[in-house]
């Protein structure tokens, strides 16, 4: 959620900036400062209310000591007055936060001066290639046609306990997923990141502190009678746990990770481009999220890019970086990479990860700041990224190292596996 007195510091920028998302920010921003002076104007008229009334009640308590009591009783007619007023301020004063907050609720954050223009995934710019794609047998299959031959993964199965979109992983295909599982999150434990176990449904104020809801609400399994949302990433009950909270310059950074099954709706997609394992109502990922102060922030989202990098290094897949256009750009984030694996069986790239620098955006709706050594109170900035999501990385590992003999396991996840060759 932006600042209003960023806005207002910076009104014609930040219109300028967005218009990159394709938003057109001129009318609301308009709205927002104009409840923004109103705000203000009635917390003046409430504070001055509220102190004239203070001070009658001591000049009552005065006056009765005195033995003053037809003053007094004059004087609490009109603290009764000034009672009834107070209200109607404070009850005017709550509503206009109220619709203030909703309007912010609506805009998304500020791109980053690097973040290009574009309206679309195809006006996404490319920045860096690794990995060689391997040449495959002729008659090599996609991975949903591997997982029937070889009996690893149930996509019928699945379909007949919940669902299109919930797969049930067998034999080794389920020992693959733990081994990948495993070792992201060996990988993120060995640079830095302190792991944790994390609840898989979340209040309505945990949505709102890391901008889910209200942009991704319908995206979001809702579980109605408790009135609590199935998480669609880690990075919701992670960042919430630091809702709320004054840190001091000794507590940073911040640096957590943790593996969740993850649930998203998706509604809407169809198509040849979600067969298999390419797009799931549920599947596990390994999140990494880091809270940093905002001039180590952007050295932070280098270091998270990196991380990623060496988990594709290791695993061996052919890989590309796309920095996002602001037409693709997450509702929260400031600045986004994507990472994509080339699926070699499926002749396209498949996007496996997503790193962002949400700035400020997520400290300001869950109140997450720091005091400097002046003793200053500063928003924090926030950081996220996947690290990686699994079925992806399964499916190009299941495309990419078929053979004719079987499906060979990347030499970095043997010693998890304890197997070396799906046959």
């Amino acid at each position: 959620m932006l600042q209003v007195s960023n806005i207002r510091a910076h009104k014609e920028g930040y219109i300028k900036a967005l218009k990159k998302r394709n938003f057109n920010a001129e009318d609301v921003f308009e709205e927002i400062l104009i409840l923004d002076e109103s705000r203000r104007s009635t917390q003046t008229q409430l504070d001055e209310t509220l102190a004239e009334s203070n001070q009658l009640s001591k000049e009552i308590g005065m006056l009765f000591k005195s033995g003053e009591q037809q003053k007094a009783n004059i004087l609490k007619e009109k603290t009764s007055q000034l009672k009834d007023k107070s209200k109607e301020l404070s009850d005017s004063f709550n509503e206009i936060v109220a619709k203030l907050e909703q309007l912010l609720y609506t805009v998304p954050n500020i791109p980053n001066d690097l973040v290009p223009a574009g309206s679309t995934e195809d006006d996404n710019e490319e920045i860096y290639k690794e990995g060689e794609i391997p040449v495959l047998a002729e008659g090599s299959m996609p991975h949903w046609e591997l997982a029937k031959k070889y009996d690893i993964i149930d996509f019928e199965l699945g379909n007949k306990i919940t669902g299109a979109g919930f797969p049930v992983y067998k034999g080794k295909g389920a020992r693959l997923q733990r081994a990948l599982i495993t070792y992201f999150l060996d990988k993120a434990v060995d640079a830095g990141y302190t792991e944790f176990q994390l609840p898989l449904l979340v209040n309505e104020a945990s949505g709102f502190g890391t901008g889910q809801l209200p942009d991704k609400e319908g995206q979001m399994y809702y579980v109605t009678e408790d009135d609590l949302y199935l998480i669609p990433t880690a990075e919701v009950p992670m960042m919430n746990l630091f809702r709320d909270r004054m840190l001091t310059e000794a507590d940073l950074p911040i640096s957590c990770t943790g593996h969740t099954p993850c649930f998203r709706r998706e509604a809407g997609s169809y198509g040849a481009h979600v067969r298999g394992l390419n797009r799931l109502h549920q599947f596990d990922k390994v999140e990494i999220v880091r809270i940093e102060k905002a001039e180590d922030s952007y050295a932070a989202l280098d270091g998270m890019v990196d991380h990623v990098k060496e988990l594709l290094k290791d695993l061996k897949l052919p890989y590309r970086i796309l920095k996002l256009c602001g037409g693709d750009l997450g509702f929260t984030a400031a600045i986004t990479y994507d990472f994509e694996v080339f699926s070699t069986a499926q002749d396209r790239w498949l996007e496996i990860s997503s790193v962002s620098n949400v700035e400020t955006f997520q400290a300001n709706r869950l109140k997450l700041r720091y005091k400097d050594k002046d003793g200053k109170k500063e928003l924090l900035h926030t950081l996220n990224g996947s690290a990686l999501a699994l079925p992806r990385v399964l499916a190009g590992i299941l495309e990419n190292y078929q053979t004719p003999e079987g499906i060979k396991i990347p030499e970095v996840l043997v010693k998890y596996t304890g197997f070396t060759m799906i046959d």
